[in-house]
């Protein structure tokens, strides 16, 4: 559940590549995304790749000779709509039977025998560590048979390949830092589906920031399962593992990133609140362009509930976590994800996360009500025993208080001015802008004379819960 879900409107978005590749081979490659930020970043790693390959991104998948799917096994919804989407490209395939249809990321792990073998929706699979090997699978399967490769990899970070930007507003931009999780919370597939924890070299991530700004772009968000647990030559006792090379943790890694240029916004997700320590707080206090905005996800308010998630921390501690980023960023935006109806999750309980919210406030949360998912711990261990209209009567509660936060929030935006950083028109009107300030809260103001990449200082007047509105002030 770290790896959360993007806005919901991105779901099943389809990519093109933003520059010219000299295409060798004539097909054309059509990549849909589900899920996570990661797995966004991810369809950017298969585009260069399959881009070296010869093959041309499209967003017609009709008319794409390959045609894969990089899905998400967070939640069972999720699993539901790509495989109502695999059962619509097969459709498409019975008009051209040379198409090659694959599914990659955390379902293909997870599912391989049932989507390959039982229900035939695919003809290839591919976990996240296996992309390289997309070109080669494809060619198994061109020739008649069909490909698998799900081995998950202690090493692979695709340090050394350059993402294809795809659709990307020219402004924003993920850098992948590492992969992998070891955290084993109980509820979570993540560590079943893209392995143990690696991190990439720091001098890859610092040269990839410096060419994304030197390309026009002027906000990075650094990624990974559990991002802030990044460790560069360091064992998880936090032992030098080569006294040769510079040892690197994510709070150095943070600055390393901010000196790339000043004008150059840091972001990252997502974190686990056992490694938001204060050296990170600090970094991120000391460096301007480091915004001030940190997503730590709580999941319940109960000490119970959290240690039969295995999450490593109690209610108290969390609270402690807290209280550092009020005391270190007293400005800073705070978001979090929250599970209603864990297994075995009393009314009493459910009450104390209603009542964690309330003492925290978050301007902002990722919401849902426990979905099951096969293999995990709490499967294995516990039984899912809250009703589900419980669990959607509980989600609900959680929503509307979580509405009421951030609009109190918002509303303490009004009269102050924020450095915003302008990432295209506002969805609504062209005579508008859109952009977020350093808390990650969305603004729109009058376009002016402004266009993308600029940065702007907007005195905001009114708002509604999602959103701030301004003018731009000198």
């Amino acid at each position: 559940m770290e790896d959360k879900l993007l806005e919901e409107e991105r779901q099943g978005e389809a990519v093109i590549t933003e520059q010219e590749i000299n295409f060798l081979n004539g097909k054309k490659l059509y990549v849909e995304s589900y899920g996570c930020q990661m797995n966004f970043s991810d369809s950017e790693i298969v585009a260069s790749i399959m881009g070296k390959a010869g093959y041309e991104t499209t967003k017609n998948a009709d008319e794409a000779d390959v045609v894969l799917i990089n899905t998400c096994s967070i939640r069972d919804n999720a699993e539901q709509r790509v495989r109502n989407r695999l059962k619509q490209f097969q459709k498409i395939k019975k008009d051209n039977p040379e198409k090659v249809i694959g599914i990659l990321g955390c379902m293909a792990e997870r599912l391989k025998s049932e989507l390959l073998e039982e229900e035939k929706l695919v003809d290839l699979v591919a976990g996240p560590d296996a992309y390289r090997e997309l070109p080669g699978l494809v060619s198994e399967v061109e020739s008649g048979q069909k490909a698998v490769n799900v081995l998950l990899s202690r090493e692979e970070t695709y340090a050394e390949i350059t993402p294809v930007r795809l659709d990307s507003n020219g402004v924003s931009a993920f850098i992948s830092i590492m992969r992998g999780c070891d955290n084993m919370c109980s509820f979570c597939v993540v560590p079943f589906t893209r392995g143990r924890e690696r991190s990439r070299d720091p001098k890859s991530i610092v040269a990839e920031a410096g060419d994304l700004f030197d390309r026009g772009y002027r906000e990075v968000t650094l990624l990974g399962q559990n991002v802030d647990s990044y460790r560069w030559n360091l064992s998880k006792k936090g032992e030098v593992i080569n006294l040769d090379e510079e040892t690197v943790n994510f709070a150095q890694l943070l600055e390393k990133v901010a000196l790339v240029n000043p004008g150059l916004r840091i972001r990252f997700s997502t974190s686990h609140p056992k490694d938001m320590t204060d050296d990170v707080l600090y970094a991120m206090a000391k460096h301007e362009n480091i915004c001030e905005y940190i997503h730590l996800p709580v999941q319940s308010g109960n000490s119970e509930v959290l240690k039969r998630m295995n999450r490593g921390y109690s209610r108290e501690w969390y609270f402690n976590r807290i209280d550092a980023i009020k005391r270190i960023m007293p400005d800073s935006g705070i978001s979090t994800d929250v599970i209603a109806g864990f297994c075995g999750e009393t009314e009493e309980q459910h009450q104390e996360t209603l009542s964690l919210m309330q003492a925290v406030k978050y301007d902002f949360a990722y919401m849902f009500y426990y979905s099951e998912r096969p293999k995990t711990l709490a499967e294995r261990k516990y039984e899912d025993d809250v009703p589900l209209e419980v669990k959607k009567r509980r989600l609900n509660e959680i929503i509307d208080l979580q509405m009421q936060h951030a609009l109190e929030s918002n509303k303490k935006a009004v009269g102050k001015t924020f450095k915003v950083l302008v990432e295209g028109h506002s969805k609504r009107s062209k005579e508008h802008l859109c952009g977020r300030n350093t808390q990650n809260v969305m603004c729109v103001f009058p376009a002016g004379n402004l266009k993308s990449g600029d940065y702007a200082n907007v005195k905001i007047t009114e708002c509604t819960a999602a959103t701030l509105k301004g003018e731009i002030v000198e």
